[in-house]
């Protein structure tokens, strides 16, 4: 009997629609020595617990070339959800291993995150409460988002489900985007921009773009440079798309007013990190992705991606390296 390794921490030993599909299809759904194991794991744990594993529903770690060399019946690294940095995908692809991802289940739930990150700092609401627990009575002028221009970074499935959300607040919205989806941006009054453009007349910038070697490190000094002063900034998609060196002293400054991050170059980032101890951030630990209804949807569909793959069959759009290994693919 295949069997499927469960290893997101929210997902240890909870069993549910996902395991129910993967059972009924014929695995054995197994789960890591803890629910913290992913964390707190070396490579070598890592290595003796995929071990006659063919699937994983996959967290946030990290498949190595070393790894995978090292799990010769892996054929599926199903991640439970759309980033897939931890994952080595030219090495998969050389190893024949499919590397799949849950395009239709957190896009709503990113956003938002986004969106309430975006409204506590615009609103003061997470500082205020700070010094209203330490003994202070210090109202603060609010400021609003109606009306105001936000600038999306990367118009996605996350993207536009941001965009969405900003249009019922009334806000101007304009993104930079690769490919833009023009009939979508029409029926919302979207306008499309260059990132400079955007950077100078957005008064928010909310980050959803992809973490690739062209995005790392986007968010630095000379792109800060060009924001408008006093300019909110989210980011919930990836923290290796900001230089924190760089944005440190713009929140200092308050050339960047206050920030929403639920994302870090290091994660977890470190407890001395200087980023926490501004009262003009707002910092989560990348939870942005995870509420009840996504987790339960992306489980499902990462256990559906494995089952699918399984009889033989492409889950469209979910398979990242489809192109590279469907000719010579199979599940053993």
């Amino acid at each position: 009997m295949p069997r499927v390794m469960i290893s997101p921490p929210l997902l240890y030993k909870k069993p549910g629609p996902y395991s129910e599909r993967l059972e009924a299809a014929g695995f054995e759904v197994v789960y890591p020595e803890s629910p913290g194991f992913t964390q707190q794991t070396t490579e070598a744990d890592l290595v003796a617990a995929f071990q006659g594993i063919s699937a994983t529903l996959a967290s946030g770690e990290l498949y190595s070339p070393s790894l995978l060399e090292a799990c010769p019946d892996l054929r599926v690294v199903s991640r439970v959800g759309v980033g897939y940095d931890q994952v080595n995908v030219p090495a998969c692809t050389e190893r024949k291993i499919a590397v799949s991802i849950t395009p239709n289940a957190n896009h709503e739930c990113v956003a938002e995150h986004a969106f309430a990150l975006m409204l506590d700092i615009a609103r003061t609401v997470t500082q205020t409460d700070r010094e209203m627990r330490s003994g202070q009575w210090k109202p603060h002028i609010m400021q609003n988002v109606r009306e105001r221009t936000l600038g999306i970074i990367g118009l996605g499935r996350i993207g536009r489900s941001m965009a969405i959300r900003a249009r019922a607040f009334r806000m101007n919205v304009i993104a930079a985007e690769q490919f833009p989806n023009a009939e979508f941006n029409a029926e919302h009054n979207i306008e499309i921009v260059s990132l400079d453009e955007l950077l100078k007349r957005s008064d928010v910038i909310s980050v959803h773009a992809p973490l690739t070697d062209e995005t790392r490190g986007l968010i630095n000094k000379e792109t800060i440079a060009k924001m408008k002063p006093g300019v909110f900034f989210v980011n919930t998609a990836r923290g290796g798309l900001v230089v924190e060196a760089d944005l440190i002293p713009a929140l200092e400054s308050g050339h960047i007013a206050a920030a929403g991050l639920d994302v870090f170059e290091e994660e977890p980032t470190p407890a001395d990190n200087p980023l926490l101890k501004l009262d003009n951030v707002v910092a989560l630990p990348h939870i942005g992705g995870v509420d009840e209804k996504s987790l339960r949807d992306m489980a499902d569909e990462a256990a559906a991606n494995i089952v699918a793959m399984s009889k033989g069959t492409w889950p469209p759009t979910a398979i990242v390296n489809e192109a590279d290994i469907r000719e010579t693919w199979k599940w053993s």
